[in-house]
């Protein structure tokens, strides 16, 4: 399993040699736009979860963020924490988690992120709970609720591992923060596109994208944006705005946990198709985005659900 740094860099030179052999037009000659998608482990169930990062994995994903069920998700929406809380009465734990992806990553191509509250690694220590976690084959990790002046140990202790810690940069991060974040962030840095916690929405803020030139100015590592992109012409937007990857939670949680697991699953295989092709093609007409839009499941709900 490659690192989440050699695989944006495998996107870039990718994207560099399509435009030099001219199969893509010379504004398309930047980093391909990475889409990572993110699933709660262990709702419905794990066997489920397992299935589901298979078929992401088929289906477009170049990367999967795996959320570990925590009882007080300060930055989840009401989605996402409703996906918790039914993992967590199942009985789910980080140790069965990291027992199902013993067995996945294996066959996955694309690198798993654990996006995991402080709590469980001070419970279990920082050290013996990276030791797990990069025996399981874990290559990235967001702790939403870590501020930046406390980061330092887990990122070098992580790097010792091979696992790359993604920071957070929040949409009123002054530009010394935004700075400081960008030095520190490993692999890429996580843009949060709202202020508030993740779920759907009607759209993206323009703010975002003077966020991402305001990144831009500072480094030159991808920037991924997320919280709040529900649909391909979100995450389209978003990849014209110049992001190097689109994360996408609440919508596929939800759709997961719809109708039963075969159900939930055919309608995450769909949605990872759909943001795939609207991220990697020229225009909305190209993917045929009139008709996606026209899909009343599709359409994005004005509330945050």
């Amino acid at each position: 399993m490659t690192s989440i740094s050699h695989t944006f860099q495998t996107l870039r030179v990718s994207v560099r040699e399509a435009s030099l052999s001219g199969e893509a037009p010379p504004q398309e000659a930047r980093q391909q736009c990475a889409l990572i998608p993110f699933i709660t482990a262990g709702d419905p169930n794990l066997e489920t979860t397992a299935e589901a990062l298979r078929i992401l994995d088929r289906n477009g994903a170049d990367f999967i963020e795996l959320g570990i069920p925590y009882s007080d998700p300060l930055a989840d929406g009401p989605v996402i924490q409703a996906a918790a809380t039914h993992a967590l009465q199942k009985g789910t734990k980080l140790e069965q988690v990291l027992e199902m992806l013993h067995v996945v990553i294996p066959s996955l191509k694309a690198p798993i992120i654990l996006f995991t509250y402080y709590n469980p690694i001070l419970h279990r220590g920082i050290k013996s709970f990276l030791l797990k976690i990069a025996a399981a084959g874990v290559r990235g990790l967001v702790v939403p609720d870590l501020p930046l002046e406390e980061a330092e140990e887990l990122i070098q202790t992580a790097a010792s591992f091979g696992i790359e810690v993604i920071l957070l940069v929040a949409p009123t991060s002054s530009k010394d923060r935004i700075l400081a974040i960008a030095r520190q962030s490993q692999g890429f840095i996580y843009l949060v596109s709202v202020t508030g916690v993740t779920g759907i929405r009607a759209q993206i803020q323009d703010r975002v994208k003077d966020l991402i030139s305001d990144l831009r100015s500072v480094t030159d590592k991808p920037i991924g944006v997320g919280f709040g992109i529900s649909g391909p012409e979100q995450a389209h937007q978003v990849r014209e705005w110049g992001a190097d990857a689109v994360i996408v939670g609440s919508a596929f949680v939800k759709r997961l946990a719809e109708g039963s697991p075969t159900e939930g699953l055919l309608a995450v295989e769909q949605l990872c198709r759909e943001l795939k092709a609207a991220i990697t093609s020229a225009s909305l007409q190209k993917v045929g985005f009139v008709d996606i839009l026209q899909d009343s499941r599709l359409a994005p709900s004005p509330a945050q659900i």
